[in-house]
């Protein structure tokens, strides 16, 4: 399972997103997180349609965007 998560400096639902990421990523240990500055690759924004960051996108599926809750990073990772 892979979470790459799209973000853009100086964003602060990024930042937390960053950090519900990473506080949930030891509860899955098969999951892979890749953080995007989609400053400097403008095309994942496009490539996903994402309109606001942060974006969080699941095995190449956006899911999220504009903000993350924890619990529903939980369900959603559960399956």
């Amino acid at each position: 399972m892979k979470i790459d998560l799209l973000t853009m400096p100086g964003c602060g639902h990024c930042a937390s997103a960053k950090q519900i990421v990473e506080k949930v990523k030891p509860d899955f240990p098969e999951l892979e997180v890749v953080i995007h500055d989609i400053t400097e690759n403008p095309e994942l924004a496009q490539q996903y349609m994402l309109m606001t960051a942060p974006g969080v996108v699941i095995d190449g599926e956006l899911v999220f965007s504009g903000g993350l809750d924890e619990k529903k990073l939980r369900d959603r990772l559960k399956g």
